[in-house]
């Protein structure tokens, strides 16, 4: 997709000083990067089920997309705007960690309904922010199954990229020690996810103290907070 000549509707993309592509061309390219198969795998296969309107474009062709538009931090609040599930995948991509702000976070956390999204935008572009551990504190608490998952996923993906300090990340630790026992299927997984994050950390304290957490939690009356803490401990004795 070629960048456009005139004045952009989105901004600069990225460092290349030349405008990017508004939404009409995006929203055509990711129509031609469309699959069909790709499109009936998505609920079939993966479990991604949403309202929003889908084209099903992989996320490879995706991932391809967004580093031809670079950042576009306006591209992507009109992106996410669309209500496709594409181009709000192709947004969590092109946006710019710098500029997000927690009312953003907040906002975009409200369209969450599949955990394909809450993953792209947490592991592509919230955990990015310097907002990323004030919203796992306020999402923790969430009603939401998909804005609670995000609290999670995001505090995973912090930890899988380096982001936050040790004491962070034990927070982080008793937040997955509080809701470890939440029975929904994207919560659940969600805090498995975060505790063995955490604990395949280089960090020897985090460590220590996300394997005694797992073992906890393998102990404990709760069969969801049982089911996270021994998952975690097979996959600690792996790593």
């Amino acid at each position: 997709m070629a960048a456009r000549k005139k004045k952009p509707r989105g901004g600069d993309a990225g460092n290349s000083g030349e405008p990017g592509p508004g939404v009409p061309e995006a929203l055509a390219a990711l129509k031609r990067s469309a699959s069909p198969q790709f499109r009936a795998d998505m609920s079939a296969r993966y479990g991604i089920v949403t309202k929003a309107v889908v084209y099903g474009s992989p996320v490879a062709k995706l991932r391809a997309l967004a580093k031809q538009i670079g950042r576009d931090h306006a591209l992507a609040d009109a992106l996410w705007r669309t209500g496709v599930h594409d181009a709000r995948m192709l947004a969590t991509m092109v946006d710019d960690p710098a500029l997000v702000t927690p009312a953003q976070m907040d906002l975009w956390a409200k369209d969450f309904d599949n955990w394909g999204i809450v993953d792209t935008a947490c592991f592509h572009f919230f955990d990015r922010s310097p907002y990323a551990f004030k919203q796992i504190e306020k999402w923790a608490k969430a009603k939401d199954e998909f804005v609670k998952r995000a609290a999670f996923a995001l505090l995973a993906s912090c930890a899988l990229h380096g982001q936050g300090t040790d004491a962070d990340h034990l927070r982080g630790l008793e937040l997955i020690e509080r809701e470890a026992s939440d029975p929904r299927n994207f919560v659940k997984k969600g805090v498995n996810w975060a505790l063995r994050a955490i604990g395949g950390k280089k960090s020897a304290k985090l460590r220590t103290a996300a394997r005694a957490l797992a073992k906890r939690l393998a102990a404990s009356d709760d069969p969801t907070a049982r089911w996270n803490g021994k998952d975690a401990l097979r996959a600690f004795a792996k790593s």
